[in-house]
Order: structure tokens, then C-alpha cells, then sequence
């Protein structure tokens, strides 16, 4: 169990890990604001959405940069799904 918890602390220092978890935080808000489309649950998604975006941009110098182009994908899948809702 010890050593599962470091390899997770060791991949929360990782920035593409990071992004990948704030693109899939987007996703859930993104979802979360198409079940109930109320201005407090778009606003989350957009939130969530720039803090997405901040992370991505963390990911430019990654040097796994197929990964990092697959989480800018991502991010602009769920970019567009929130626009579809505004």
C-alpha cells in the first residue's frame, strides 16, 4: 500500500498527470452543467474549464509531447460541448 501511495504523490508532481486530471474535472463539470444547465452549474464548468486550460498550458514543455497533445484534445472536446450549453 506504501508504495501506491508514493507513485501516486509522484504522478500528482506530474504536470501531464495534472492535466489530464483538471481536463477530466472539466469533463465531470462539463457533464454535471448539460444534466442541469442552470448559470451556477456553466459557471463551474467554465471554472473548471480555465483551470484546464492553465494546466494544459503547464504541459507545452512536457517532453512527452504526444501526451500533452492528447490532453489539449480533450480539453477542446470539452471546450465544446460547454459552448454547445451557452
Amino acid at each position: 500500500m506504501a508504495k501506491k501511495l508514493r507513485d501516486s504523490s509522484l504522478q500528482s508532481q506530474n504536470p501531464i498527470s495534472q492535466a489530464q486530471n483538471s481536463v477530466q474535472s472539466a469533463h465531470n463539470a462539463v457533464t454535471q452543467a448539460e444534466s442541469h444547465p442552470t448559470g451556477r452549474m456553466i459557471e463551474q464548468a467554465q471554472n473548471a474549464i480555465e483551470h484546464a486550460e492553465n494546466a494544459v498550458e503547464d504541459t507545452q514543455t512536457s517532453v512527452n509531447q504526444t501526451a500533452a497533445r492528447q490532453v489539449k484534445e480533450r480539453l477542446e472536446e470539452e471546450k465544446n460541448e460547454l459552448q454547445s450549453l451557452e
